[in-house]
């Protein structure tokens, strides 16, 4: 049986399903949006700290990916210019990584718009 995933874009934290990201957080803080790449859903959060009370502390965040069995980490990152992503188990390496990390970081940039 093939799964896949409909397509789906950022969406509104409100509308998300309530549950845990990968780390035990509350899904809704810190959400920052998601994307679809069939047949997975990759959800990017701000995991700490708060920007506008420290503006000179890179933002740390987390990207948990579903393919239908429940939220795992796939990666952490800062955005310090240097950073190298913590890619996390079978990710490390794997050919999706660049297009992942380009769609987090739009929707970081985003956020920091609104």
């Amino acid at each position: 049986m093939v799964r896949t995933a409909s397509p789906v874009g950022p969406a509104d934290p409100s509308s998300k399903r309530h549950g845990l990201r990968s780390d035990g957080g509350s899904s809704t803080h810190g959400y920052l949006g998601d994307f679809a790449r069939e047949p997975a859903l990759f959800t990017v959060y701000r995991i700490a700290p708060d920007q506008s009370c420290y503006p000179n502390v890179p933002g740390y965040y987390l990207i948990d990916v579903d393919d239908g069995v429940g939220a795992r980490e796939c990666c952490r990152f800062t955005d310090e210019p240097d950073d190298v992503p913590e890619w996390n188990g079978a990710w490390r390496g794997d050919p999706w990584c660049p297009a992942i990390m380009k769609q987090a970081r739009a929707l970081i940039a985003k956020a920091a718009n609104r």
